[in-house]
């Protein structure tokens, strides 16, 4: 009985299936890191405690008065009085770079009071 042979298609297939397939580990692997850094930003008045704690469906992680998360599905107005009800009142909230102007953090902090 002779061994099975490949035609060099089949090697060249191979070849660029094995690429593909890397290439797109590594997209994943890139997608993931990117989805986990910080999307929103609160600076709190004082120190959250506990330094974790979920609010909007969101995890918050927390490291002095400097609390990060990633994005979550409620507008910013929204998450940042979550926020302020979990952790208390925040002096800065900064959504995907954009800051809530004075106005609006005003409002954010009312829910604390």
């Amino acid at each position: 009985m002779s061994p099975l042979r490949l035609s060099p298609i089949h090697h060249v297939f191979s070849a660029f299936a094995a690429v593909f397939i890397t290439v797109m580990l590594f997209a994943g692997a890139a997608a993931n890191a990117q989805t986990r850094t910080a999307y929103y930003t609160a600076e709190m008045v004082q120190p959250a405690d506990p330094a974790r704690f979920i609010a909007a469906n969101v995890a918050w992680a927390c490291a002095g008065t400097t609390c990060t998360a990633p994005r979550g599905t409620s507008r910013p107005a929204i998450i940042c009085a979550r926020v302020v009800r979990e952790a208390g009142a925040v002096t800065r909230f900064v959504a995907n770079g954009q800051e809530l102007d004075a106005e609006a953090l005003a409002r954010c902090n009312a829910v604390a009071g």
